[in-house]
């Protein structure tokens, strides 16, 4: 996969590219990484890319030329590269959008800055934009490092072991399980028997009910539309009854 940013601090992009499974996959030829800065295509010696808005308003507005300039550049490398725009008014970043996003042989990431950019750019380009939470931050290059990480993680090859691609949170629609590792005892917490029990059989269900635990006190609204297993069904039919039995 080839990821190209069009960015005005490509260099922020450095925590992805030189360091962790990321920076080791980008070695290892698991994907390919170039920045783009509109500034290059400015239309003035001072690289100003940036103007007021028309009505007024505070903040200053990116402008439609040299992103648009940057665009044409990007596609010119990967044509069917998939445009993204970091925007806090786009679709949330789910793990499904992620793997989809994954599929894809190459992506094209705008970063915003000020107070947005040219509502131009996004009508006159197959743009999907997509937001990593409802809060605002400073510029794009954070949460389109985000998505890079989530994206980046899921391709083959990138982790040393890909079954944590598929047995973290949200993979399956539940929250992860609690996890443990030596020493045994910590802090007068000792790790639970089973997971030392060796019957891989009785620590799947033990995992399996502390997903189910963790979503239902956590993150209930992710039960509302799965489709339960039998199994996850039965589990979770016994965690509320066990609920409903604790004195209150």
């Amino acid at each position: 996969m080839h990821i190209q940013v069009i960015t005005l601090f490509p260099e922020m992009f450095t925590a992805l590219t030189g360091s962790g499974v990321t920076g080791r996959a980008l070695q290892h030829g698991r994907w390919q990484f170039s920045a783009i800065n509109p500034r290059q295509y400015a239309d003035n010696p001072l690289g100003y890319i940036d103007d007021r808005p028309f009505g007024g308003g505070p903040g200053m507005i990116m402008m439609a030329p040299p992103l648009q300039s940057a665009i044409d550049a990007a596609r010119q490398t990967c044509p069917q590269g998939k445009l993204i725009y970091m925007s806090p008014q786009g679709k949330p970043l789910t793990h499904t959008r992620a793997v989809s996003l994954a599929q894809e042989s190459a992506l094209i990431v705008l970063c915003g800055r000020y107070e947005g950019i040219d509502e131009r750019i996004l009508t006159s380009n197959d743009i999907t934009e997509i937001s990593i939470g409802d809060f605002v931050v400073s510029g794009g290059e954070l949460p389109a490092m985000m998505l890079m990480d989530a994206v980046i993680r899921l391709l083959p090859g990138t982790l040393g072991d890909q079954r944590s691609a598929v047995e973290d949170s949200f993979v399956n629609g539940l929250l992860d399980c609690p996890h443990y590792t030596r020493p045994v005892e910590f802090r007068q917490q000792t790790v639970p028997d089973v997971l030392r029990s060796g019957n891989h059989a009785l620590i799947a269900q033990w995992r399996l009910t502390q997903s189910l635990k963790r979503t239902l006190t956590r993150r209930p609204d992710l039960l509302v539309d799965r489709e339960l297993t039998p199994e996850e069904s039965s589990l979770l039919q016994q965690i509320r009854q066990e609920e409903r039995e604790i004195p209150s």
